[in-house]
């Protein structure tokens, strides 16, 4: 019997409550597939932080990267601790040290469940967001610059703006914080090539990419360059580009245009929240964190809501379904597709429901449901 051992990272608020429905589910899977899941829990999050001051260290990493096949997230914030510190200590920390560098986000509205957009159905959303993950404006590179400064960080900003307009920091109305976009060959062209991948393994002919080249014209102008490079190993593919302004007008308008998008991070971190508004909501947008040839994280893309925290009253759909994404890429293809099948049935059924989608369920009768459908359509 196949065994896999999986880092499982609660976190923090509703983290914890949604993990178990998840792991009941991807266990009752694994039970009817032959295979185990060994869990290894990791209490990285907030509690610890405000205890001892340790986001996620590099011997933690290590451990999951020496023992483990993939990782299983809950949720990441809490009011009690600065914004960011979490999220750029624990989470981008993570995504950045196993190379991630895509994150995967289906966008696809399931039968029953409520569309914020006039008459569209489930057959007009169902495409999916190709996000690069480690690049562009999140590699953390910026700073302050303000009366008192030293030489050599006023010299650093300068050498940024002094070509566009006159930078004299004499008072202190005349400080300027700046943050600075990256973009490698490398990164670009891997997940241009994955999102290409993608388009030719769900056989469509046109494959969408986002930028914003009218403005920033020299990092994604070089994102469009490796984008026509690698369109003439895919003559099949048509390459159509799409500033990031209009393509959230499209989305709202038009969703049935798209199938495969790519986009550059931060751009992709903005229009994923979109999608998983048309698709029904956030308690229904699962997303991973993909390294093709190493360790992928999984998660569902919501927060941590800490003002339902022990409530029993969050949605776990996201958390579970992110949960068969996992499934699928460690290669049980099959058990994700059973629970995939089984998120579908129940929905469709509409008879047990969380309060965000217009029920009174709490999160773990919906994690009861999902599992009993798995084993009456097994």
């Amino acid at each position: 019997m196949v065994n896999y051992r999986i880092a499982k990272i609660p976190g923090d608020g509703i983290g914890p409550e949604i993990i178990i429905e998840g792991v009941k589910v991807l266990e009752k899977a694994s039970e009817l597939n032959n295979f185990e899941i060994d869990w290894i829990k990791y209490d990285n999050g907030a509690e610890k932080y405000l205890k001892t001051g340790e986001l996620i260290t590099e011997d933690t990493l290590k451990e999951i990267k020496t023992t483990c096949k993939s990782i299983y997230l809950g949720a990441l914030g809490d009011p009690r601790c600065r914004p960011g510190i979490l999220e750029k200590g624990i989470l981008l920390k993570t995504r950045f040290y196993f190379d991630q560098y895509v994150n995967l986000r289906p966008i696809k509205l399931l039968e029953g469940v409520w569309c914020p957009l006039k008459d569209k159905t489930p057959k007009d959303i169902d495409f999916t967001v190709v996000r690069e993950n480690t690049e562009d404006f999140y590699v953390g590179i910026g700073n302050r610059a303000k009366k008192g400064s030293s030489k050599q960080e006023l010299e650093v900003v300068r050498s940024i703006y002094h070509a566009k307009f006159s930078l004299d920091i004499e008072t202190d109305d005349d400080e300027i914080a700046y943050q600075i976009g990256v973009m490698s060959k490398k990164g670009a062209r891997r997940v241009i090539k994955y999102g290409f991948e993608l388009a030719k393994k769900e056989n469509v002919g046109t494959a969408y990419f986002v930028d914003k080249a009218n403005v920033l014209s020299d990092i994604y102008g070089f994102w469009r360059e490796n984008i026509e490079d690698i369109s003439k190993s895919y003559p099949n593919i048509k390459p159509e580009y799409m500033f990031v302004d209009a393509i959230t007008m499209w989305f709202v308008k038009n969703p049935e245009w798209f199938k495969v998008v790519t986009t550059p991070n931060m751009f992709g971190d903005i229009i994923t929240d979109l999608g998983a508004m048309i698709q029904g909501g956030l308690g229904l947008a699962p997303g991973g964190n993909i390294n093709p040839g190493g360790i992928s994280m999984f998660e569902p893309i919501h927060g941590s809501a800490p003002k339902y925290k022990g409530m029993n009253v969050a949605n776990p759909l996201a958390t579970i379904w992110a949960g068969a994404m996992m499934l699928d890429e460690i290669g049980q293809q099959k058990a994700a597709e059973q629970i995939i099948n089984a998120i579908q049935e129940i929905l469709k059924e509409g008879k047990v429901k969380t309060k965000d989608l217009g029920g009174t369920n709490s999160t773990s009768e919906v994690g009861d449901a999902v599992v009993k459908k798995i084993e009456d359509m097994q």
